[in-house]
């Protein structure tokens, strides 16, 4: 949140901190880390312009999401975060992939949805990303449609345990989907527009970008698990029936001696 100090000649690093929120320490801090490009010097005072402002804000959004500082870092070094249009940018991307809208949650209702009593779900979902403690017996669902997910499958008598167990194995693989489709994209679209100079004219289309490639992942995750799921289902059933069909066509075996004794005792 920026004050309405006159920024047109830069701010000083206490002007900075009093107009963002960000103290003069975690300033000096995220400049030593290579988060903000340094100030510039006049008559030895450091000056902050209007980008420095944008960086901080930046920073603060994404670290009330949970983003670590490291990570903040890597996508501003990816983007040569170098002007306010590129933290624009990063924020825009962010705001296209972002969850849906949270919703505060009491842990009573939690474990009624759920069918348990046991504390330690909520710690692991909060240690999963599911969940942001806001209180005493407080939470933050961080993606309802996940966490909907899990009760029905509730419902259907699937412990909630093996549902997180579930949620987890997805996001691993969810991460490396996700790594596909950014490497995808900086390769092919960011790269050369970065090597081009970024022409004004051009961001628009790098948005239109964005945008179509986040529902073309969503339609191709779909149609690839679809297929994965049907192929699974064809090899696990397939192999039980024709398992079953081995076993009912074979009959109960029989020895000769069983042969032999079926017509009564031997003649002497």
């Amino acid at each position: 949140m920026v004050d309405g100090t006159d920024t047109r000649d830069g701010q000083t690093i206490d002007e900075l901190a009093r107009a963002s929120g960000v103290t003069v320490r975690n300033i000096r801090a995220y400049q030593s880390r290579g988060l903000i490009p340094p100030p510039e010097v006049r008559a030895r005072t450091g000056y902050y312009g209007p980008e420095h402002a944008a960086r901080l804000e930046l920073i603060k959004d994404l670290q009330d999401e949970g983003v670590k500082l490291d990570t903040i870092k890597k996508l501003l070094d990816t983007t040569g975060g170098s002007t306010e249009q590129v933290v624009q940018f990063i924020r825009t991307v962010r705001e296209l992939f972002a969850p849906e809208d949270r919703q505060m949650v009491r842990l009573a209702e939690l474990a009624e949805r759920y069918e348990t009593t046991d504390p330690s779900l909520a710690k692991r979902g909060v240690k999963m990303g599911l969940l942001r403690e806001v209180g005493e017996d407080t939470y933050e669902e961080i993606s309802p449609r996940l966490m909907n997910a899990a009760a029905e499958l509730t419902g259907l008598g699937i412990p909630i345990n093996r549902s997180l167990d579930v949620v987890e194995q997805l996001r691993k693989h969810a991460d490396a989907v996700a790594k596909l489709y950014v490497d995808l994209f900086l390769g092919e679209i960011w790269q050369p527009f970065d090597a081009s100079g970024r022409p004004d004219d051009q961001w628009p289309r790098v948005y239109e970008t964005i945008e179509r490639m986040r529902r073309i992942s969503g339609e191709v995750m779909i149609a690839v698990l679809e297929l994965a799921v049907a192929e699974r289902v064809d090899v696990t059933f397939g192999r039980d029936i024709v398992r079953n069909v081995r076993t009912s066509s074979a009959g109960p075996t029989t020895t000769p001696a069983d042969d032999a004794g079926s017509d009564g005792p031997a003649e002497a």
